[in-house]
């Protein structure tokens, strides 16, 4: 199937909110992306959006993930979930959006908060916290 065929049947056929933020890769399953509408984390042109709604081409949504709020344009409509080439032609994020997420992250690394534990403690990193413990109650 050709690229422009693929986008015409794209366009045609109506998507819900939920469905359509799972095709366009923004949550791994559409069970997460119904949990984050309901969680007021996605509005749909500046009001709160429902799972059920349908979406269209012009939209604006604005989806927050963690740290990060992006803004998106809706251009093409899709329920089926593709890669990520082909999930980032459903929307266009504004240059705004990229501007303040980019302002965002290197606040947060120069204020240190990028250095997340690397997991479990290895034996001696344990009898270093112990002994720091120790040492901080005498």
């Amino acid at each position: 199937m050709s690229n422009e065929q693929s986008t015409n049947e794209m366009q045609q056929i109506p998507v819900r909110l939920d469905k359509w933020l799972w095709a366009a890769r923004f949550f791994k399953t559409r069970a997460k992306a119904k949990e984050a509408i309901d969680g007021g984390k996605v509005q749909v042109n500046g009001s709160r959006g429902k799972a059920s709604k349908d979406v269209l081409v012009g939209d604006q949504l604005k989806v927050r993930q963690g740290w990060d709020e992006k803004i998106v344009t809706v251009t093409n409509l899709s329920a089926q979930r593709r890669g990520a080439p082909e999930a980032s032609v459903l929307y266009r994020e504004t240059q705004a959006s990229i501007e303040k997420r980019e302002g965002e992250a290197s606040q947060r690394k120069a204020a240190g908060m990028s250095s997340f534990s690397e997991g479990r403690p290895t034996k001696k990193g344990r009898r270093l916290i112990h002994q720091f413990r120790e040492k901080n109650q005498e």
